[in-house]
């Protein structure tokens, strides 16, 4: 895994991982308002997904993900997306996510290993 992070135009991180023999470029930006993940193993942007937390009084969080452009009908893609806003908002940040898979396998462990690429190099 290679990765750098660059502060000009936004503050974002670059790294390229191998999930399951398939090159995964991610590219995580920190807006002042949202977070923007991008990971594809196609070139190109895929499904986009927006993802955020429900502000609440309640002590159990609850999470809204939403498909906004391309497979409606992927509940990986959705679940991955869960589980990243989950993880950005247990670290303390409740901005929304936006985030886009373009992805050649939809796998289980494909997108485990996206998770654990995003949250080891979050930054939120």
């Amino acid at each position: 895994m290679s990765g750098s992070v660059q502060n000009f135009p936004v503050l974002h991180k670059k790294l390229s991982v191998d999930i399951k023999e398939n090159k995964t470029d991610i590219v995580i930006c920190s807006y002042d308002d949202y977070f923007l993940v991008i990971a594809t193993q196609i070139g190109a942007m895929g499904t986009i997904l927006h993802a955020r937390k429900e502000e609440e009084i309640s002590t159990n969080p609850t999470f809204n993900v939403s498909v906004i452009f391309g497979k409606r009908d992927e509940p990986m893609l959705v679940a991955c997306a869960r589980q990243l806003i989950e993880h950005i908002s247990r670290s303390g940040s409740s901005q929304p996510l936006v985030l886009s898979l373009g992805l050649k396998d939809h796998s289980v462990e494909t997108l485990k290993g996206i998770v654990s690429s995003v949250t080891e190099n979050g930054l939120w």
